[in-house]
C-alpha cells in the first residue's frame, strides 16, 4: 500500500506566502542592495530602523523562554536572545560605523510608524498568545532574510567583490544565520503538529501578516518614510 506523505505545516506556509515573498524579493530596496546600487542614505535609514527593530525582535525570544515547554527549547531561545543582544547587534554597530553611523545615533533612533506597528503587532501576539504564535511571528523575518541572502548571492554573487553591501548578503546567506532559521522552521512544525485547522489558520494569519510587514519595512526604508507630523 502506497504511503501518502503528509505536507509539513511550514511547507504549506512557504507555498501560500509566495505572492508576498516574491514582492519582497523584487522590491527595489532588495534588488538595488544586491547590485550594490542602493542609495547610501536609504541604507543608512534602514540600518537605524533595523537597529531599533532588533531590540523589540529580541524581546520575542525572551517571551519564547517564558512560554517554552521544556528546558531544551528554553535554552535555545535563551542562546538566540544572548547572541542577538551581544553579537548580532554588535556586528550591526560595526557595520553601521562603516557608513559613519555612531552607536549614539543608532540608540537615539525613534521607530517609524511602520516599524512601530510591526513590532507592536508581534509583541502583542507573543504576550497574549501561545508559543506557536510567538514562533509564527518570529519566523518570516528569519526565514525570508535567509531566502533573500541566498537569492542575492545567486543573482549577483559574481559582483560581490565590488558591492559595498556584500557584508549584509554574507551575513544572511551564512551557515550561522541559516541554522537559526532552520531551527525555527523545525520548531514551527513541531508546535503545529496535531493542531486543528482553526488554530493552524490563526498561525498562518500571523505568518502572512508579519510577511506583509516585511514588505512595508523594505518600502519604508526605500522611501525614507518617517512620521509626517
Amino acid at each position: 500500500m502506497k504511503t501518502i506523505k503528509t505536507k509539513k505545516f511550514t511547507e504549506r506556509l512557504f507555498e501560500n506566502v509566495q505572492p508576498i515573498w516574491v514582492k519582497n524579493h523584487h522590491h527595489p530596496f532588495v534588488q538595488e542592495l544586491g547590485k550594490g546600487q542602493l542609495d547610501e542614505e536609504k541604507f543608512i535609514h534602514y540600518m537605524k530602523q533595523d537597529y531599533v527593530y532588533l531590540i523589540d525582535y529580541a524581546k520575542l525570544f525572551a517571551v519564547g523562554v517564558q512560554k517554552a515547554h521544556d528546558l531544551h527549547t528554553m535554552g535555545k531561545f535563551a542562546r538566540i536572545l544572548h547572541e542577538t543582544l551581544n553579537f548580532e547587534m554588535e556586528l550591526h554597530r560595526q557595520f553601521a560605523a562603516e557608513f559613519s553611523i555612531t552607536r549614539e545615533e543608532l540608540e537615539a533612533t525613534k521607530p517609524t510608524p511602520v516599524n512601530l506597528a510591526y513590532t507592536r503587532y508581534m509583541l502583542n501576539i507573543a504576550q497574549n498568545g501561545s508559543l506557536a504564535e510567538v514562533v509564527a511571528c518570529l519566523l518570516p523575518c528569519a526565514w525570508d532574510y535567509w531566502e533573500i541572502g541566498k537569492l542575492l548571492r545567486k543573482q549577483y554573487g559574481d559582483q560581490l567583490a565590488t558591492n559595498r553591501y556584500a557584508k549584509w548578503i554574507d551575513t544572511y546567506d551564512s551557515d550561522t544565520f541559516a541554522e537559526g532559521a532552520k531551527w525555527l522552521i523545525e520548531l514551527m512544525d513541531e508546535l503545529a503538529e496535531g493542531k486543528p485547522e482553526r488554530e493552524l489558520a490563526i498561525l498562518e494569519e500571523h505568518f502572512q501578516m508579519t510577511s506583509k510587514y516585511e514588505y512595508l519595512f523594505w518600502d519604508m526604508n526605500y522611501y525614507k518614510q518617517d512620521w509626517p507630523i
